[in-house]
């Protein structure tokens, strides 16, 4: 009798694929390692995945979809940024796929050649909303400011993660991003 496919071993792959980038970045996610830590054989990820840039590319669409599913659930837009740092903070190899990778596996003409489609950010879209709601009007309406809120909550991630700001200034760190999105949503009251 043949073997039957494992419908959810694409699945098992993305979730091997996750904990072995979780724990080494980069450096650990080979497809003989996925293969391995799924429990299956590297043809049978082949098979699912094109080459190592589809399964980042998965795993990338599969962040974006967590750190969506965190914005959906808050209640405003300054605890979406709190929540969206956390996140970064506590998934910092992860949060490396959109610092590191989006670009290359999404937007670059190499990733254009090999037909890679665009995927939405439901994340950004998650915090428009919450601007819309806060304040009014249509979520396109917050575009800008929902760009300002991801550079400032980026940039903070960024540095705490590189510890450029050291780990004993993390309480500080956190205070002076609360203070500067409260100031930039208070100026988008205004206008």
């Amino acid at each position: 009798m043949p073997r039957r496919p494992d419908p959810d071993l694409e699945g098992k792959i993305l979730d091997a694929a996750q904990k072995l980038w979780r724990k080494g970045g980069e450096k650990a996610l080979t497809m003989r390692a996925v293969a391995k830590a799924a429990g299956t054989n590297t043809p049978s990820v082949y098979r699912r995945f094109r080459d190592r840039d589809d399964i980042l590319r998965a795993l990338l669409q599969r962040i974006r979809l967590e750190v969506a599913a965190v914005l959906e659930s808050v209640f405003s837009p300054e605890e979406g940024c709190e929540r969206y740092l956390d996140y970064a903070l506590s998934h910092a190899h992860e949060y490396e796929l959109f610092f590191q990778k989006e670009y290359e596996l999404f937007h670059s003409a190499r990733s254009r050649r090999t037909g890679v489609k665009t995927v939405g950010r439901p994340g950004k879209d998650a915090m428009k909303r919450k601007l819309a709601a806060k304040f009014g009007a249509s979520p396109e309406d917050y575009e800008q400011m929902q760009a300002a809120l991801w550079m400032v909550a980026h940039g903070a991630a960024m540095l705490m993660i590189a510890k450029t700001i050291p780990p004993e200034k993390l309480v500080e760190g956190r205070a002076v991003f609360t203070r500067t999105v409260a100031t930039l949503l208070r100026e988008a009251s205004r206008s």
